[in-house]
């Protein structure tokens, strides 16, 4: 993926993840919408940088061809980026929300069962249908 495709895959990764997990979490915790909304973008925020670092080595590591990629490295490099952020999540919500850290792990477990599913499908169903590409008319580079 080129710069601009990485950017197009992180920014649609994070906009449907606060869509769907926003109300959803303001539902379970009582919490307000806009304090949730407040850590949801600060965290997509971290997220999109991470995000980018984290796919670049993938793609290093693994080739650039993404669509040919099984399920389980798609599971594997799930695992990878989502463990990559739970040293910064915990203790930014514990703070910001003012709860326990131990409440703020309960929440990132949350978080991560919902992201585990949702990152490995939107990561899959991304390389099959290349939306970029569609949508831009840009053919598959790796950088």
């Amino acid at each position: 993926m080129q710069t601009k495709e990485r950017i197009f895959h992180a920014m649609s990764f994070e906009a449907i993840a606060l869509a769907i997990i926003i109300p959803t979490t303001a539902l379970i915790t009582g919490k307000a919408g806009g304090d949730l909304a407040i850590v949801g973008i600060g965290l997509s925020l971290f997220t999109v940088v991470w995000n980018y670092i984290y796919n670049v080595l993938f793609d290093r590591w693994f080739g650039s061809n993404r669509s040919e990629r099984s399920l389980a490295l798609r599971i594997g490099h799930t695992f990878g980026f989502e463990g990559g952020l739970i040293f910064i999540t915990v203790p930014a919500m514990a703070w910001f929300l003012n709860i326990s850290i131990l409440a703020a792990l309960l929440l990132e477990a949350g978080f991560l069962v919902f992201f585990f599913f949702y990152a490995t499908g939107f990561n899959w169903c991304y390389d099959k249908v290349q939306p970029y590409r569609f949508l831009f008319g840009q053919k598959e580079q790796a950088i």
